[in-house]
């Protein structure tokens, strides 16, 4: 079956396509070249003053998971103050800051997403954060393994075991808990916790392994690059939110020795400690050290103003944050001893100077960064902002007048530490589908998603477009997954299950004797149970797995 989409305005910058009038074709899911005129067109959209570009991907969304989950048990107001109604098509749900898995998957079908990775999995949660994202429809799904305060590893760097026993420990985990990716929260600094300590420095040692975050950080980011996984270590660094901050993220750059790195959620790392309230912008600082260092990739987690909940691997970032909870609750909990969690729901305010600071600084950081394939849109949903809210982040980003409009708004001493008001750069058409689909794509070493040309799976955005880009990005005309229509005018049109995308690594095998060994001695499981078969997976909803390959 042949569909053609005709006169569309073509954004595709992976194949340098910006602007151009094309027509695209369809045949069974994929994308491919003009066939010849004996070839019988099935159905054909007119696409006329319309923008197409590829799916979005977020990279970085938390949507799955053990505080994904607390985080809904929570929070019941969230789910009152946002029912969706069951329809012929979709099921019922609820929640806004943190939605049920299947609103999940309908809200970011109807922004134009097709593809959302969850960026936190615990290696103990893994069958239970697989089988929620298995639940949540439409969109392709995966996630990176957290590493970097499990008592497996810090043993490991404690007894200086070499390079090559860590990339196959690593290895195996991606293995074992179907991974895309490892991510890093805090470097040992969860762990450090349970031992009392508040704080974690770059330099700083763990009191019980004697590790400090620079050695975790080297170990995982030679894995990540020995094993030859496409998407850089993932990083949450040390002392998130803490003033002055931006000292430990640029120490951080410099420790990645140039291998590639990827910081994730940067705006709550690019502070300083000047003037009165000693919390000022280090946008310009951190900016300049990404843009001299093209190993690093980052995401800039905006805040934009609201209620939230924050929801974070970082248990002694959490602890330390509770005092601000609003609403007044919180949990933080450990898992299997590897590793924990704490949610605390938040509001941020536009007329607090914190909270109106650090909105200016993401922003900062967006307009600064030079290179639009590596700085990725994320809001680190829900810590910064629920994802429903790209549509406006997108607006602020592309509309110069409309940001200086709100700048005006907010509280007035942040407004004056910024230098937000003097930058005049507003993203394209092309930065923006650069940021939210080819370089996302690349990254993830999603070799044939985040494009339109001949071979790449159909996932298309169709869009209407309008001056404010708020609405335009809010209700595509048209979202296509795999080639079949899923959403006209914004609503959901078809409901079908995406795919799980994982890796498979080699490793030397023979490390499962000293993890047996462990498991044994240690864990609540056996290592054989702790292994996610692919049926567990494709039984549980998603219907396939695709396994991308090692670089």
């Amino acid at each position: 079956m042949y569909i053609k989409l005709k006169n569309g305005v073509v954004y595709d910058p992976v194949h340098g396509i910006n602007g151009e009038k094309r027509d695209i074709y369809i045949r069974d899911g994929l994308i491919t070249r003009k066939p010849s005129s004996n070839i019988r067109i099935n159905q054909t959209y007119d696409m006329k003053d319309k923008i197409i570009m590829s799916g979005a991907i977020d990279i970085h969304t938390h949507i799955g998971g053990g505080k994904v989950n607390i985080a809904r048990m929570m929070l019941p107001e969230d789910h009152e103050n946002d029912l969706v109604s069951k329809t012929p098509l979709t099921r019922s749900g609820c929640g806004n800051a943190a939605p049920s898995t299947l609103t999940t998957g309908y809200r970011y079908a109807e922004m134009g997403y097709t593809a959302c990775f969850e960026p936190a999995m615990l290696p103990t949660n893994a069958r239970q954060a697989h089988m929620e994202m298995a639940d949540i429809p439409i969109v392709d799904k995966g996630a990176y393994a957290v590493l970097g305060s499990d008592d497996f590893l810090l043993r490991m760097l404690a007894k200086k075991n070499d390079q090559a026993a860590i990339s196959d420990y690593v290895g195996w985990i991606i293995n074992a808990t179907q991974a895309l990716g490892i991510k890093v929260v805090n470097p040992g600094g969860i762990n450090a916790f349970k031992f009392n300590q508040r704080k974690l420095e770059l330099d700083e040692l763990n009191k019980h392994y004697g590790v400090s975050p620079r050695d975790i950080l080297k170990a995982l980011t030679r894995a990540v690059t020995e094993l030859g996984i496409p998407h850089p270590l993932h990083v949450h660094g040390c002392n998130l939110g803490v003033p002055g901050n931006l000292k430990t993220t640029i120490d951080t750059i410099n420790a990645a020795e140039g291998m590639r790195m990827h910081l994730t959620h940067i705006q709550f790392h690019s502070y300083g400690t000047e003037g009165d309230r000693k919390f000022s912008s280090g946008s310009g600082e951190i900016a300049e050290a990404v843009n001299k260092n093209p190993n690093i990739s980052i995401d800039v987690g905006q805040i934009l103003f609201g209620q939230t909940v924050t929801a974070s691997g970082d248990s002694m970032l959490q602890y330390a944050g509770h005092w601000h909870a609003h609403p007044k609750k919180w949990v933080v909990m450990d898992i299997e001893c590897d590793a924990g969690c704490g949610v605390v729901p938040f509001k941020y305010r536009d007329e607090s100077f914190v909270n109106a600071l650090q909105w200016c600084i993401g922003l900062e950081i967006f307009l600064l960064i030079d290179d639009p394939w590596r700085v990725f849109l994320t809001t680190d949903h829900p810590n910064g902002a629920p994802f429903t809210s790209y549509p406006h982040l997108i607006r602020l980003l592309m509309d110069r007048s409309f940001r200086n409009d709100i700048l005006s708004t907010i509280n007035k001493d942040a407004a004056a530490h910024s230098i937000l008001s003097t930058i005049d750069r507003e993203y394209s058409l092309y930065d923006i589908a650069t940021m939210t689909r080819a370089g996302p794509a690349k990254s993830l070493g999603l070799k044939n998603r985040g494009h339109l040309g001949s071979g790449a799976i159909a996932d298309i955005t169709v869009y209407s477009n309008n001056k404010n880009k708020e609405k335009m990005f809010s209700k595509p005309d048209y979202v296509f997954k795999d080639g079949e229509l899923v959403v006209r005018k914004g609503k959901v049109t078809k409901v079908k299950n995406g795919v799980t995308h994982t890796l498979r690594p080699e490793f030397d095998k023979s490390i499962e004797k000293t993890l047996n060994s462990y498991f044994e001695k240690y864990q609540t499981v056996s290592l054989e149970n702790f292994k996610i078969d692919d049926d567990e997976i494709v039984e549980h909803g998603n219907g396939k797995i695709v396994i991308q390959p090692c670089m």
